[in-house]
């Protein structure tokens, strides 16, 4: 059974930071590309960031770019997103995904809240 677990989330302030984590079960965490998506109210999901797999290209969204840095500890089937200087508008459900040829599966979410 694939489990995808979020922790992570919670209050920031503006100009603050946190770091998400996705703790993968049920996989060959090495084979999968490793994503993470998030979903404000109202709007729809969008794709923040991605790391390929063995350590190997990242994706960032242009809202996020410079501020926020994936990063994946395949030993612990884990992956990260560091997020700095953090703005209002990054206020959204974080969602971590794990995509393998047509597989993907998705995580419950961490919901994050920046205040202005």
């Amino acid at each position: 059974q694939v489990q995808l677990v979020e922790s992570g989330g919670g209050l920031a302030q503006a100009g603050g930071s946190l770091r998400l984590s996705c703790a993968a079960s049920g996989v060959i965490f090495r084979w999968y590309t490793m994503k993470w998506y998030r979903q404000a109210p109202g709007k729809e999901r969008e794709l923040v960031a991605s790391m390929s797999t063995a350590g190997g290209g990242t994706v960032y969204a242009d809202s996020v770019k410079g501020r926020f840095t994936i990063s994946r500890d395949d030993a612990k089937a884990t992956v990260y997103l560091q997020m700095t200087n953090l703005k209002p508008e990054d206020t959204a459900m974080y969602y971590c995904a794990a995509q393998w040829v047509t597989a993907t599966y998705w995580g419950q979410g961490t919901q994050v809240t920046v205040s202005s």
